[in-house]
């Protein structure tokens, strides 16, 4: 009897250990389960990342990330997805005292495509439940990573950030080749910039007869954009004029001071709400020989490739006096509109090349045996571009693909029919819980080998 009692006993504990083993693995795993959803930092040990059961939205557990320090930290899931379509992510962020290093709008709690620049807008400083979504066109992708983040691909952010209830939709894309541009003339300059190691400060402003050249050559660009194209494409327009001034401008060694999307946001943020614009350009003032600046403000009128959330962005400069490279006039320049021609292409050139296409540099005409002519500019070197008529080495004609001209960026009417993908969701049962370990234990093995064989730079668990 003694040995069967201390048998039961022992017994008895051993199950209290198990039961005890089994609660603290609960409430570790409750805590600090992230699903199908891998993990990744830009710097280790300075990031949390938690199951927050106190501070939700819904009734599942929130996903908190925190930075004690600045860091870009993300988790992100494997999506598949329709090539050429568009898709819009939305989920609720709550953020409490987020800040970014180095000012940029690329920081702070997001939606993003992992290993791209492709993101939503962001929440900085302390806000309550906040619904954010990101519109994006899959290209010729059919798989993406959809990541939660707080920092940014050019930027560190710390603090605190939770997301919740999380979705995923698809739209009926827009296959029409018929762009939507806005042009948004920036009629003052009010900005410090580092002149020679001292601080300058950029004060110009337009005059009438600007705005109405920059008016007539938008008209001129809509008329072209048919024309060179053979047709390919045409242009819709809108011009908003602003008043309040520029009063920030970004630097990079090879174009001087410009426009970036940072600087350009608040003056021009709240007139894309709800529009479907697929470009947008932004023509200032900044000065030039004139003002002794060109240390600093380089002698560019136009840059291009560039992008607003998705949408293509160009900078166009006019310069300090009227001039015929921007004037139309018979006998000298009959192509003024060029500038906006040339940096719209560069945004095609840049969709071609993300969309798997192979194309010739804008920038290259001469290996083509193009010039830039009097009077018309690169005209013939921008049609046979368009019209994909360029001529290669093997006598072989390229050019951009005329796919290219229907592959617009997402706007909010691609969304006015929507079907809900089934991924993002949260596991309704334990089997699929399992199987979300499961994935990403697999994932884990993946990304060990990529680490080792220098693919990585990102810590990821």
């Amino acid at each position: 009897m003694a040995i069967r009692k201390g048998k039961l006993i022992k017994n008895v504990i051993l199950l209290i250990i198990l039961f005890i083993f089994i609660a603290i693995f609960v409430s570790v795993y409750n805590k600090y389960n992230f699903n199908y959803y891998m993990k990744s930092v830009r710097e280790p040990h300075l990031t949390m990342f938690e199951r927050d059961k106190k501070i939700k939205y819904s009734d599942t557990n929130s996903y908190k990330l925190t930075n004690e320090d600045y860091n870009d930290a993300i988790f992100f899931q494997e999506v598949q997805v329709t090539p050429n379509t568009p898709y819009r992510v939305t989920c609720m962020v709550k953020t409490e005292n987020v800040e970014n290093l180095d000012n940029m709008i690329s920081g702070g709690a997001h939606i993003c495509i992992e290993d791209t620049t492709e993101r939503s807008k962001s929440l900085t400083g302390t806000n309550d439940w906040t619904k954010i979504e990101m519109l994006f066109n899959s290209r010729n992708r059919d798989v993406v990573n959809i990541g939660f983040r707080l920092g940014g691909f050019q930027e560190k952010s710390k603090g605190t950030a939770w997301f919740s209830d999380f979705k995923i939709e698809a739209g009926t894309p827009d296959t029409s080749t018929k762009w939507n541009f806005v042009c948004f003339i920036l009629e003052n300059t009010d900005a410090v910039i580092n002149q020679g190691g001292t601080s300058t400060r950029v004060q110009e402003s337009m005059d009438r007869a600007d705005v109405v050249n920059i008016e007539s050559n938008m008209s001129r660009f809509k008329d072209s954009i048919r024309t060179i194209s053979g047709g390919r494409m045409s242009a819709e327009y809108e011009t908003i004029e602003i008043t309040e001034p520029i009063t920030s401008l970004s630097y990079d060694e090879e174009n001087g001071y410009y426009l970036s999307e940072e600087d350009a946001a608040g003056l021009i943020d709240s007139y894309l709400q709800g529009k479907d614009y697929d470009h947008i350009f932004v023509v200032m003032k900044l000065g030039d020989i004139n003002k002794n600046l060109t240390g600093d403000i380089h002698d560019w009128i136009g840059l291009g490739g560039m992008d607003y959330y998705g949408i293509g962005y160009s900078n166009v400069k006019i310069p300090e006096k009227t001039n015929y490279s921007f004037t139309y006039n018979s006998s000298v320049n009959t192509f003024p509109e060029e500038v906006f021609i040339h940096e719209f292409l560069h945004t095609l050139e840049r969709n071609s090349e993300e969309n798997g296409y192979t194309v010739p540099a804008l920038h290259d005409y001469s290996m083509y045996g193009y010039t830039d002519e009097k009077v018309v500019g690169l005209k013939r070197w921008y049609t046979d571009y368009m019209q994909c008529q360029v001529m290669a080495a093997d006598t072989s004609r390229i050019g951009l693909p005329q796919e290219i001209y229907s592959v617009k960026p997402a706007t909010p009417t691609d969304f006015e029919f929507t079907y809900e993908l089934d991924a993002l969701k949260e596991p309704e049962n334990i089997i699929e819980e399992i199987n979300s370990i499961i994935k990403r234990i697999e994932k884990l093995f993946a990304n060990r080998e990529d680490i080792e064989l220098g693919f990585n730079e990102s810590i990821r668990f």
